[in-house]
């Protein structure tokens, strides 16, 4: 392939994977009329790259289109599929599963057919191992996750991984075993290993270094590895399979040369070996994306090195990327990609031209040199990935890269070569055990001494940035030294910057959070933080609310409209990782942590934003755990917010005479069910936006369309965080008043009216 295609052909890879995601009008007509431009003009300079981008757009496209339909959502499917992965969580099993035949057990339903990849629950199951076959009955739902800002999207990650649908396996009729796992080296190999008489995390580690099992990692790892900056080290990267390619090379090339000590520099059969073994240790590993993404950008590397007819390192560099992309368009969206290839031109850019060092004494300065340079743009890449920055990262580095490059990897590797000497496997493996405990000391050491930070949100950009043009300040050559110091120092200043997304005096930020169904809102003025609810907590003992923030945080107010666990689920993880002042709660209410009661009456004020619960009376004893909700009403301003939690519609018109009207915003209560909502409240307050906090597919079908339609009919905005993701808006003094939803809706800026008139049709 011409050198000069490489650009070409990464960028054109690129274009395809924008234009697969965006898939703008006419999309598929303006490809096939390149596509015969191209194959007119004759040329592979302009053929090649659009054959690049038409693929990868098409792929991108099909990927969409294989996710399952609407229609299907809760609907009996019966599967038969491979099993991929297994993690077990006490009672509960993970799956993901290769669907290979699905049908729907009704009659009359949308076909299924394109189903390829499901990821799955099941409780009290069955002793499920990779690669059986089983057959089950499913209840699925299309790929989807909470929306809330700065937290981690559940959504992106099952497009990455290629999941199509997420469900669980139904008990009845029960799972049938169709065929047992057939041979597989990786199966066998951690058979192996579980054999062993190892420590369990050396086990563990081992299994991660050498055969790229990052599932066997428990969460304890990833925490450690996580706060000390060294997760790159421990999936199946160049590093891994470029030491397998590098030792089979060193390997044949000494045979090369005592088989034909004239000509062995001319011998082109070691470089495929070693590329051979690149292949072949990427697929042991599962050929996963880091290890498929490892093994191209090896194989380009081992071209580069051979020098025939190779390309220069930038050539090389974009074309491993333009390779990857077509192979896994989807890895656009895999934070590794761009920290690797980040890496690897940081290293080029540090390397080319340079002079080799020389001696022991020049390497290890060279490395360090690199290892520094290093740091700071992986710090901002893993920033702008995670939010979330290791301060112990760059000293850490300097002894884990090269301990476990040169030790750990080899040593595990070599213990694999042996295993047919069980005496020499066990040493090299013993060995390795000694090394993690001492790195693991290592690690918690420097996580003890500077641990993990998790920056606000508005530091997270500038501060990636800050690191970057630290990078290249160090990095280029040609540049003062002086100007390199006082630049840094001053870019150093960033963390210590302002916040200015907190709001002023007299104003009032409200997010209903998306926590599925239940229900969760936050309330910040300019000194003041409290939330309404602390959401659920579901039947796997996940609660929503440990995705929203890191533990610390600092909460004056927690106010728990009553005790039922989709609105107090969240109550024990606040009371536990974060410093509540007051949980407030209903008379008679059980939440698990001590409270003051909520009463009608009861009013405070912050920053100049007025606090006031309407309900319930002092005495509580005959309602019900749900009419017995406290009803908060906050007034900023010319504007009003009135949350009502779960009361019914009695309780309602008993509140019509405390409320004050015009009401701005309203919190529909018990999540848009008919219960609450009636026809006098809704006609008295006409508020201008209501909105349902509802989970996705939610089984009660909240929020209900006669409640919509009611809140419609007097011109209310509905919104729905099972639609919209968490739900952002200001009120207050000087506030314009526009809401902000984390997952915008393309409909809602369409049509008469503009967001609150344009309404999605049914069908």
């Amino acid at each position: 392939m011409p050198f000069g295609l490489a650009i070409p052909l990464a960028l054109a890879a690129l274009g395809g994977v924008l234009l697969g995601h965006h898939a703008p009008p006419g999309l598929i007509e303006a490809l096939g009329l390149a596509l015969l431009l191209a194959v007119s003009r004759r040329r592979l300079a302009v053929l090649l790259p659009v054959v690049a981008m038409t693929g990868v757009a098409i792929a991108l496209l099909l990927a969409r289109g294989a996710e399952l339909p609407a229609g299907l959502t809760r609907e009996d499917l019966a599967v038969e599929a491979r099993v991929v992965s297994v993690a077990r969580e006490g009672r509960l099993t993970r799956l993901v599963v290769a669907v290979e035949a699905c049908r729907p057990v009704a009659d009359g339903r949308l076909p299924c057919d394109d189903l390829r990849r499901l990821r799955l629950s099941a409780f009290a199951a069955p002793a499920f191992r990779p690669g059986e076959r089983w057959a089950f009955t499913v209840r699925l739902r299309p790929p989807s996750g909470l929306a809330n800002p700065h937290t981690f999207d559940y959504r992106g990650w099952l497009w990455r991984e290629g999941i199509q649908a997420t469900g669980y396996v139904r008990g009845e009729p029960a799972a049938r075993r169709l065929e047992a796992a057939g041979p597989s080296l990786r199966r066998r190999a951690l058979a192996h290993l579980d054999a062993r008489a190892l420590d369990a995390r050396a086990s563990r580690w081992l299994a991660a270094l050498s055969l790229g099992a990052g599932e066997r990692l428990q969460q304890a790892d990833w925490e450690l590895l996580n706060a000390s900056g060294t997760t790159h080290l421990m999936v199946i990267s160049g590093l891994h399979v470029g030491l397998v390619a590098a030792f089979v090379l060193l390997m044949a090339r000494g045979v090369a040369r005592l088989a034909t000590p004239g000509h062995w520099r001319l011998a082109v059969w070691p470089w495929w070996l070693a590329g051979g073994a690149a292949i072949g240790y990427a697929w042991v590993a599962g050929l996963e994306p880091p290890a498929l993404r490892a093994m191209v950008m090896t194989l380009v590397g081992l071209w580069v090195a051979s020098g025939r007819h190779a390309p220069g390192p930038w050539q090389a560099w974009w074309l491993a990327l333009g390779l990857v992309l077509l192979l896994d368009p989807r890895s656009a969206w895999r934070p590794g990609l761009w920290l690797s290839f980040a890496a690897v031109a940081l290293l080029i850019l540090i390397w080319q031209g340079r002079p080799r060092p020389r001696g022991v004494r020049g390497w290890l300065g060279a490395l360090i040199r690199t290892q520094l340079l290093l740091a700071p743009l992986m710090a901002a890449a893993v920033l702008l990935a995670f939010a979330r920055l290791a301060p112990a990262a760059p000293l850490v580095n300097l002894v884990a890269v090269p301990l476990v490059s040169s030790l750990l990897v080899p040593l595990g590797l070599l213990g694999w070569l042996l295993a047919w000497l069980p005496p020499l496997s066990r040493l090299c493996w013993r060995l390795f055990e000694h090394l993690v405990e001492g790195l693991v000391w290592l690690l918690e050491l420097a996580v003890t001494w500077l641990p993990l930070w998790v920056p606000g949100p508005e530091l997270v950009t500038p501060l990636a940035l800050a690191l970057a043009v630290v990078t290249l300040l160090w990095a280029l050559p040609g540049l003062a030294r002086s100007l390199r110091l006082v630049a840094s120092l001053l870019l150093a200043l960033v963390p210590l910057t302002p916040s200015f997304e907190s709001s002023l005096p007299g104003q009032l930020r409200v997010r209903v959070h998306d926590v599925g169904q239940g229900q969760l809102v936050e309330l910040r003025t300019a000194g003041y933080r409290a939330l309404y609810d602390a959401g659920p907590r579901f039947a796997s003992g996940f609660a929503p609310l440990a995705s929203l923030w890191p533990p610390g945080q600092r909460f004056d107010d927690v106010i728990v409209s009553h005790d039922d666990l989709d609105h107090a689920g969240g109550v024990p993880l606040l009371a536990d990782e974060h410093q509540v002042v007051r949980f407030i709660a209903p008379p008679g209410e059980r939440v698990g942590v001590p409270v003051a009661p909520c009463r009608a009456g009861d009013a405070w004020e912050r920053d100049g934003v007025r606090f006031r619960f309407l309900w319930p009376p002092h005495e509580t004893g005959e309602l019900s755990s749900n009419d017995r909700s406290c009803v908060l009403e906050v007034t900023a301003g010319d504007h009003r917010l009135l949350i009502t939690g779960d009361v019914g519609r009695e309780v309602e018109r008993a509140l019509l005479l405390e409320t004050r009207t015009p009401v701005t915003v309203l919190v529909a209560g018990h999540h848009g069910s008919r219960t609450s909502s009636g026809p006098q409240l809704v006609q008295s307050l006409s508020p201008r936006h209501v909105i349902f906090s509802a989970g996705r597919d939610n089984p009660f079908g909240h929020p209900h369309d006669e409640v919509v339609r009611r809140f419609r009919r007097v011109g209310s905005c509905p919104w729905s965080t099972a639609h919209d993701g968490a739900v952002t808006l200001w009120l207050g003094e000087a506030v314009i008043g526009d809401v902000v939803s984390e997952r915008p809706a393309a409909w809602r800026r369409s049509g008469v009216g503009g967001d609150c008139l344009a309404l999605e049709s049914p069908e």
